[in-house]
């Protein structure tokens, strides 16, 4: 058996504190506005991917957690390969010019691929799955192309496959720059701080539904372009200014600060949807109960120690200091009960130890000014919160060794499904 020239890669999920919605360039992905994310941990949330390059294959094939897909049926991760292709076909007419043999290039350009991928959380469920599986694409695509762009300028080719997942290219803290050329290549994302800036910060991920959401970003923010008069004033002059007000709240980790900005942009982002016409709505009761909890909360505390983001779904990603995070969890294990069927350790996992076994999750209120705020909100059904998922501030993509390959030796899936 001759070399393999493959690469498996991981990359994470991003939860935007400043919003993208709605593109000046729906070809090329540009943005209305600039856009701030928080890059989750990958412990918890990430997408792996395989990508093998071989003058075996006859055509690109493509997996998603174990079942093959049409990988021409989508133009953008057709436009993310073919630019990748373009850049190791550059590579490949340097190497010539450079003077290496052209027998000694491998070209890798010219050859068909495989790609699996798999996902570790729901599919197109508010969790930004787009994003970091283009993330991963693009990161195996250039690891296994040994391409030498930066991983700012591969993050336009993550964007030109899902405009979020440009920021899935970094850990820590990003910025997606939405530019203003008209060829896009000012649009990409930069790292504002890694995530070792503020190891304090955590997240929670409250999942109100793991179903497909009935109107898609890409259909719902093309609809607020055309349509919102309060789309337009956002991007004029709300979120400049939140942009440069959240990078100083990250840069001094004031975090009344950055909660602040990140649930006003969440409810000035749902206020656009809802001002587009026909209106779209993200949120569903279970959404507006928790974001009321998390005000509740910071009434509690007298101060604000907690803040909701909502992006296009019903799912929550609540934001908190660590400190603050064993009573926020207590409380919504408490107020969100699981349903009867589901195991303590799949409704919360608890990967930071807050409780000292599975089971007293929804049943422990340490505080006795959360117990009687809990108390006070009372109990709502079992199920509304399906999961919940508690995370930190994570890294950018991690290249992983040969033996994690999703592949198999003759390139097809390992964990195939039919």
């Amino acid at each position: 058996m001759g070399k393999v020239y493959e690469a498996t890669v991981t990359a994470p999920v991003n939860i935007a504190v400043i919003k993208y919605w709605g593109k000046r360039d729906s070809a090329l992905i540009l943005p209305t506005n600039s856009s701030l994310s928080v890059t989750l941990s990958q412990d918890h949330l990430s997408t792996c991917t395989t990508i093998r390059a071989s003058p075996d294959f006859a055509i690109d094939r493509l997996w998603l957690n174990g079942i093959e897909e049409d990988i021409n049926a989508s133009k953008r991760l057709v436009n993310s390969i073919t630019t990748a292709r373009k850049l190791r076909e550059a590579l490949e007419e340097k190497q010539k010019q450079d003077g290496i043999p052209a027998e000694s290039v491998v070209p890798l350009s010219q050859w068909k691929i495989h790609v699996c991928s798999e996902n570790n959380f729901p599919t197109a469920a508010g969790l930004a799955s787009s994003a970091s599986g283009y993330a991963a694409l693009v990161s195996a695509l250039g690891t296994l192309y040994e391409l030498p762009q930066t991983t700012s300028e591969l993050s336009r080719v993550a964007r030109v496959g899902s405009g979020s997942a440009c920021r899935s290219m970094f850990g820590g803290f990003v910025a997606w720059q939405a530019g203003v050329a008209d060829d896009g290549h000012d649009s990409l994302a930069v790292q504002v701080a890694d995530r070792q800036h503020w190891p304090e910060l955590q997240a929670l991920i409250l999942v109100a539904s793991d179903k497909k959401k009935a109107v898609s970003s890409t259909a719902g923010m093309q609809t607020t372009v055309e349509t919102s008069s309060l789309f337009a004033e956002r991007v004029r002059t709300v979120v400049p200014q939140r942009m440069e007000a959240m990078k100083a709240a990250i840069a001094e980790r004031d975090f009344e600060t950055f909660a602040e900005i990140t649930m006003r942009d969440s409810n000035q982002f749902h206020a656009v949807c809802l001002d587009t016409y026909p209106p779209i709505s993200y949120m569903n009761d279970t959404s507006r109960a928790v974001a009321g909890l998390v005000h509740a909360f910071n009434r509690a505390r007298g101060r604000t120690a907690a803040a909701y983001t909502y992006d296009a779904g019903p799912n929550a990603v609540i934001y908190a200091l660590k400190n603050d995070m064993r009573d926020l969890v207590e409380l919504f294990t408490y107020c969100f009960p699981r349903e009867d069927n589901i195991l303590p350790d799949a409704f919360y996992p608890d990967p930071f130890g807050i409780f000292d076994s599975p089971e007293q999750a929804g049943h422990r209120l340490t505080d006795p000014v959360v117990s009687e705020l809990a108390n006070t909100v009372g109990k709502y059904s079992a199920g509304s919160v399906r999961r919940i998922i508690h995370t930190e501030v994570g890294d950018g993509p991690r290249v992983l060794p040969a033996s994690q390959s999703l592949l198999s030796d003759v390139g097809m899936p390992k964990r195939a499904r039919e």
